[in-house]
């Protein structure tokens, strides 16, 4: 197991979304098609519909069909993601982590953005769910953007080996993402795949930060790779000893 999870490589996605469901799936499997077999790729927040509450059925109509396409791609790759989905007739932000052409994890969005009236559309999810979850060998949490403020989940995050953060955050804050993400990946001594929307009203600031907290962005690159070394998560947990466990291999 620890070969085949060092032989994958981390990605983080940077698009627009438009008003076109079907083209912005189309950019979005592109984007899956054009990563190596064995991939973690993480996309922006509701990158497929936006938050385009004033087509509120049309958008919870299209998340079946979106999902159906999204597991056909994911043979030997780790995509996630967010959808809005309807569950006893509730909506909510659903994070997903596909794998194998399943849905191997998903929660809903539990800290909503109130300043963007998020609360008066979907519902919150349980602070409960989230958790750490074992895919491929790798350990993984996912932060669903507003969440990066939330000392709670911070704790809740610790022991993960990739940290994902799929997000639809406001460019009049463009500098506390960079720096929730950066600390983040520090202060559990992991990497953090972050996936910010390019849209005029986000940062763009998708990148993968390092266990080390050195951060790449992706700039102009629609999709930017790093290999996912777990040595280097755990020489920084063993020599850098905060109290994350690392892999019995290092002992």
């Amino acid at each position: 197991m620890s070969d085949e999870k060092n032989s994958y490589k981390l990605c983080s996605l940077l698009f627009k979304t438009g008003s076109d469901y079907e083209e912005n799936l189309q950019v979005l499997l592109e984007a899956i098609e054009a990563t190596q077999s064995k991939s973690l790729i993480v996309a922006p927040e509701v990158c497929l519909t936006a938050y385009d509450y004033a087509n509120m059925q049309k958008m919870l109509a299209f998340a079946p069909y979106a999902i159906k396409e999204i597991k056909a791609r994911s043979l030997d790759k780790i995509i996630i993601l967010t959808i809005l989905e309807e569950r006893n007739n509730k909506v909510y932000n659903f994070a997903k982590i596909f794998y194998n052409g399943e849905v191997v994890y998903e929660r809903a969005k539990a800290k909503l953005f109130r300043f963007g009236d998020e609360h008066k559309y979907i519902e919150e999810g349980n602070v409960e769910d989230f958790k750490i979850v074992e895919v491929a060998g790798i350990k993984i949490a996912v932060f669903i953007c507003f969440e990066l403020r939330f000392k709670e989940l911070w704790c809740k995050s610790e022991g993960a080996d990739v940290i994902a953060v799929p997000a639809w955050w406001g460019v009049l804050r463009t500098e506390h993402f960079k720096i929730f993400t950066q600390a983040l990946a520090l202060t559990n001594q992991c990497y953090v795949v972050a996936s910010d929307s390019q849209n005029e009203e986000c940062t763009a600031q998708s990148g993968i930060v390092n266990p080390q907290g050195e951060a790449k962005r992706n700039g102009e690159r629609g999709c930017l790779s790093l290999a996912y070394k777990q040595k280097e998560i755990d020489c920084m947990r063993r020599y850098m000893d905060v109290g994350i466990k690392f892999s019995s291999s290092m002992v």
